[in-house]
C-alpha cells in the first residue's frame, strides 16, 4: 500500500425533507449574500427552488440567482457567474442541481477568490489560493462533487474540457434528500449510475499497491450501485434504491475508495472528457462508450485486479485461468451497461467520429494529460488513438 491523506470535510445532511434545513445550513457560514447557482428549469418546474429561496428568506438572508447551468458546464457561464457575483457582493454560492451546476459553481468560486483567468487553473497553468465557500443541494447521483475536490468545465473556443482539483472548492454542506432524484429522466439515472461506478473503477484498476480494507469498500459500493440501478430500471420511485445510489455517489468521489492505492487510473475519464467535449454527450454514456474497449487494452498489464474484480464484484466464476476470469468480468460490465441501456461503443452514443476527429481526439488526451495517462497501464498518444478506434 500507499501512504495517503483522507480529507473529507462536507457536511451532510441526507435524507426526506432535508432541503428545508437549507437556510439555517446557509445561515451557520456567516455570509451576507448567496449567489443560487441552477441548471436549465426543473429545479423551477419541481418547486425546489421556490422552496429553498422560502428557507433563505426565513433566515432573512439575502440572495441573486443564476440559472443556466448545463451538462458539460460552459466556462462562458463561468464567467457570467463571476462578473455578476462580483458586482452584487456575493460572499457564498449555493449550487441547486447536480454534478454541472455544482462544477460551475466551483469555477465561479475559483474566480471570485483569484485574481486572472479562472481558466489558467483548468490548464494547470497555475494554483488556485483559495475559493469562495459553496454548499450544495444536490438533485443527481452522479458526479459525486457534492464531496469530492474536483470540477470539470468546457471551454466553448475549441470545445476543450478539462478538470481541476483543489481542496478549497470542498463544499462546506451537502443537502441529500433522494426524493429530489426520482423526477430524472431513466436515462439520466443510468448516466448517474455508470458515473459513480467508472469513480470506483478509476481507483480499483491500479497497478499500484492497494488496501484489502480500500478493496472492500469499493467492491461493496460497485456491487450496491448495480443491485440498485436495476431496480430503478424496474421502478423509479424506489426510495431506498435512489438513498443507496446518492450515498454511493458521494462516497465514490470523496477519496474514501482510492486510500492507499497510487491515486487512480483515470484514463476512461480523460478519454471521455476529448468526447464529451468535442460532441456534447452525456459524460456517463461517453464512460460507458469507451469502458469496455480501454478494459480490454489494459488487462493483461492488471491482470491481478481484473480477475479480482470479475470475481468479487461481477460474480464470475473461478473456473478457468486468470485472463479468460477477466475478460469475462469486462463482458459481465458491458452486459451490465446494455441492461440499464448505456451505449458500449462511440456510435452507440449517436455520433460517428471522422479518422480525423478520431486523431483530433487523441492529440488532445495526449495534450492534456502533458502526455501520458493511467496506472493499469500508461497510456500515450498511440494507446489513446487505438483504444477510440476499438471503441468506435
Amino acid at each position: 500500500m500507499f501512504n495517503f491523506n483522507y480529507y473529507a470535510p462536507t457536511k451532510v445532511v441526507f435524507g426526506r425533507g432535508a432541503e428545508a434545513q437549507t437556510g439555517a445550513l446557509v445561515k451557520a457560514q456567516n455570509c451576507k449574500k448567496v449567489l443560487i447557482h441552477y441548471g436549465s428549469g426543473s429545479v423551477k418546474r419541481t418547486g425546489l427552488l421556490d422552496r429553498v429561496k422560502a428557507s433563505l428568506d426565513q433566515e432573512k438572508i439575502a440572495y441573486i440567482e443564476l440559472g443556466g447551468a448545463v451538462p458539460n458546464p460552459r466556462l462562458s457561464l463561468v464567467y457570467k457567474g463571476i462578473e455578476l457575483a462580483r458586482k452584487e457582493g456575493v460572499d457564498f454560492i449555493l449550487a441547486v442541481g447536480g454534478g454541472s451546476a455544482i462544477d460551475s459553481a466551483k469555477a465561479i468560486g475559483y474566480g471570485l477568490a483569484n485574481e486572472g483567468d479562472v481558466w489558467d487553473f483548468y490548464e494547470k497553468k497555475r494554483k488556485a489560493q483559495g475559493c469562495l465557500p459553496i454548499g450544495v443541494i444536490l438533485t443527481l447521483a452522479a458526479t459525486g462533487s457534492e464531496m469530492s475536490d474536483s470540477s470539470v468545465i468546457t471551454k466553448e473556443e475549441g470545445w476543450i474540457k478539462r478538470g481541476y482539483s483543489s481542496d478549497y472548492c470542498r463544499p462546506r454542506f451537502a443537502i441529500m434528500n433522494p426524493e429530489l432524484t426520482m423526477t430524472l429522466p431513466d436515462y439520466q439515472t443510468a448516466c448517474g449510475c455508470t458515473d459513480i461506478l467508472m469513480h470506483t473503477m478509476e481507483r480499483y484498476f491500479t497497478s499500484g499497491g492497494n488496501m484489502e480494507i480500500t478493496d472492500s469498500i469499493a467492491e461493496g459500493l460497485m456491487r450496491t450501485v448495480i443491485a440498485n440501478a436495476h431496480i430503478l430500471v424496474e421502478d423509479p420511485s424506489d426510495y431506498d434504491a435512489r438513498a443507496e445510489v446518492m450515498w454511493a455517489g458521494s462516497l465514490s468521489h470523496n477519496g474514501l475508495t482510492g486510500c492507499g492505492n497510487d491515486g487512480g487510473d483515470f484514463a476512461s475519464h480523460t478519454l471521455e472528457h476529448e468526447i464529451g467535449g468535442l460532441y456534447d454527450v452525456a459524460h456517463g454514456a461517453g464512460l460507458a462508450a469507451v469502458w469496455g474497449s480501454w478494459a480490454r487494452y489494459v488487462y493483461r498489464d492488471c491482470l491481478p485486479r481484473f480477475r479480482k474484480f470479475a470475481v468479487r464484484v461481477m460474480g464470475v466464476s473461478e473456473n478457468g485461468s486468470d485472463e479468460e476470469i477477466a475478460l469475462k468480468g469486462i463482458e459481465a460490465m458491458e452486459e451490465f451497461f446494455r441492461e440499464i441501456h448505456m451505449p458500449t461503443s462511440i456510435r452507440g452514443l449517436g455520433i460517428d467520429p471522422s479518422e480525423e476527429d478520431i486523431k483530433l481526439m487523441a492529440h488532445k488526451c495526449a495534450v492534456a494529460t502533458r502526455g501520458s495517462k493511467g496506472s493499469a497501464k500508461v497510456l500515450h498518444e498511440e494507446d489513446m488513438y487505438q483504444i477510440y478506434k476499438m471503441a468506435l
